[in-house]
């Protein structure tokens, strides 16, 4: 059998290897492609006017996941043909671009929604909080008499101990450390390709990541910055924080954040690079962990804990029945401006008992602020989208995580809780929406629209909340929750004297949880003057993916310049092959050496020393 070169062999890898590094190099770079990922559309006008009646949740009609990656993928190619033109001055791309025109508009509100990175750092590496080879120093504390020892036996004794931990923890936590640097390196380049990949190909108007952004709340004030750092310059870099002038209080009188709708894609609108963050557990603590400082340094880096956003979206007939407009007046119109209201709210101190008061005090009064700012139940038009990271009220069995609450022995404050109480769940769906069990109450207890979005439980979950108001005792009317689908095919949703409001736990963006990314679109229903709202992912895969793909990149890319560089000195008259095998005779002649304790004799074995 003939035996191969080094280089034959690498040449005959490389043809295996390229190929397949290819395919899933194509593959990782254009993941939303291949999965189809695409912000929900709208449903057609006809298809619209026909579902005016359904007047909760999301429509049934809206189309196929199919359709809105179509519609997107003909967006690209219209900006891709504006490009050609204005960089070729040429017209061809017009004529090409009729094939592919947009047969629907896109959603004018288009959130892309990430939970919970949980940015690791120095906490998690063995040797930034034990020391560099720490048993190696005391070893030579212990040598050079540094230390104290009853006896030159004791000194001996702990020398040996020393050097027995110098090898089975000194070494392994320098090993473990520096694979966790690495791994620190990569997990931010995973999450960095997940947000960038998907923002670019799905266009969102708006970005929001809902809590637990780093790992640990306990951690101190220059590990707190050097993992913010991380997050705004490696993970999501290029996008910038919510301005404080911008992040307003809630006010009756109140400026607008900005408006909707402005292009196919609204990509001037700064909106789509600014990142709404939300504070979550790993940032600033459960409600007996906050305290002043924690909440401040998250303010700073990230900004505000409570806020809320307003965003208006201009119609192209303005004379249609406007509540108060000041062109159009008619004040017996239940109808205001098409509106969206994005409420940022720090739901980590809502349940008691809490460590500040002071900080639990903000909260309920930036909630009371936010119900007395908006708008009566009995106008249509407005649509709120609540940010939180802690999930409402659940009973077990619901989603993964079931109701659980644990307090801190020593103050008896809340440690930690996996869902809000049954008590604050309620709060927020009968203060901030409206909503009530009694067809007595203002609206006929039909609510606000809106919707939740949190984090915190990390497999995701997408619920129902309603509650039945043919109930005839009002104390046996209670909130009910089941699971989106579940609610949908049991005509639960939209259906006449059961208000409800959707609940979206966004599953977590980490690599053991798939690197999924949320798609909420919402659109303006004219003929029921109401916003409607749709919901996809677009989960990448685990981090192994990410990780295997780029090694096989790098074995690719090194092979290609070993090749290189050997087809460039072989005309030059270098040995390349001979040096090759010298070397790799070199090497078994070391082997054998260390085998035989002996020498190497001319024909490259070991002969034993003293063996006659």
């Amino acid at each position: 059998m003939t035996r191969l070169s080094p280089t034959a062999l690498v040449g005959r890898v490389l043809r295996v290897l390229a190929p397949l590094s290819l395919v899933l190099t194509v593959y990782l770079y254009l993941y939303p492609i291949f999965s189809n990922c695409a912000f929900p559309l709208p449903p057609s006008q006809s298809v619209q006017s026909a579902q005016a009646t359904k007047n909760y949740g999301s429509t049934s009609a809206a189309s196929s996941s199919r359709a809105a990656f179509i519609e997107t993928a003909k967006g690209h190619w219209e900006s891709l043909a504006t490009v050609i033109d204005a960089n070729l001055n040429t017209t061809w791309s017009q004529r090409a671009r009729t094939v592919f025109v947009p047969s629907q508009p896109l959603a004018p509100f288009r959130l892309l929604v990430f939970g919970d990175p949980q940015l690791e750092g120095d906490t998690s590496i063995p040797t930034e909080y034990l020391g560099v080879f720490p048993h190696a120093k005391n070893l030579w504390k212990h040598v050079t008499f540094q230390t104290e020892h009853p006896s030159v036996r004791q000194r001996i004794r702990q020398s040996f101990h020393e050097v027995v931990d110098i090898l089975f923890e000194d070494a392994f936590n320098f090993l473990e450390s520096l694979r966790k640097r690495i791994d620190l390196v990569g997990n931010d380049l995973y999450l960095s390709h997940i947000y960038r990949t998907v923002h670019w190909w799905t266009r969102p108007t708006h970005v929001a990541v809902l809590g637990d952004l780093l790992g640990s709340q306990w951690i101190n004030n220059d590990e707190f910055y050097r993992r913010a750092d991380r997050y705004w310059n490696r993970v999501f870099r290029g996008a910038e924080r919510v301005p404080d002038s911008l992040a307003a209080y809630p006010a009756d009188e109140y400026d607008l954040a900005g408006f909707l709708g402005s292009g196919a894609f609204n990509e001037s609108s700064p909106w789509s690079r600014r990142l709404i963050n939300v504070a979550g557990n790993h940032d600033i603590g459960y409600a007996g962990d906050i305290n002043d400082e924690r909440a401040s340094r998250f303010e700073t880096a990230f900004g505000k804990l409570n806020y809320e956003l307003r965003f208006e979206l201009p119609l192209l007939e303005t004379a249609v029945a406007v509540f108060d407009d000041a062109k159009h007046p008619n004040p017996h119109s239940d109808r205001l401006m098409p509106e969206v209201r994005i409420v940022v709210l720090n739901d980590m101190n809502i349940d008691t008992p809490a460590l500040s008061a002071k900080l639990q005090d903000d909260t309920y009064t930036f909630i009371n602020k936010v119900i007395s700012t908006s708008a009566s139940v009995d106008f249509k038009g407005h649509y709120t989208v609540v940010l939180t990271h802690i999930p409402l009220y659940k009973p077990e069995g619901v989603c993964v995580d079931d109701p659980y609450f644990d307090f801190h022995e020593h103050d008896g404050t809340l440690r930690s809780q996996n869902q809000l109480s049954a008590a604050a769940s309620k709060g927020f769906l009968e203060g901030i929406f409206g909503m009530s069990g009694s067809t007595a109450g203002p609206g006929k207890g039909r609510g606000r629209r809106g919707i939740i979005l949190n984090g915190h439980d990390h497999e995701g979950c997408d619920t129902w909340h309603y509650i039945n108001q043919s109930i005839t005792e009002p104390k046996h009317r209670k909130w009910e929750v089941k699971r989106w689908r579940q609610a949908n095919v049991a005509g639960i949703v939209g259906q006449e004297g059961l208000p409800g409001i959707r609940e979206i736990t966004v599953r977590s963006m980490m690599g053991d949880y798939g690197g999924n990314a949320g798609l909420l679109s919402l659109w303006f229903d004219v003929a029921s003057w109401e916003w409607k709202a749709e919901y996809a992912t677009c989960p990448l895969g685990t981090q192994h993916l990410w990780w295997l793909v780029h090694i096989l990149d790098l074995i690719v890319v090194v092979s290609i310049v070993l090749l290189t560089v050997a087809s460039i000195l072989l005309p030059l008259g270098v040995d390349v092959e001979g040096a090759q095998l010298r070397l790799m005779c070199f090497g078994r002649r070391s082997h054998k050496v260390r085998d035989t304790h002996g020498v190497p004799n001319s024909r490259g074995f070991g002969k034993k020393v003293g063996s006659g």
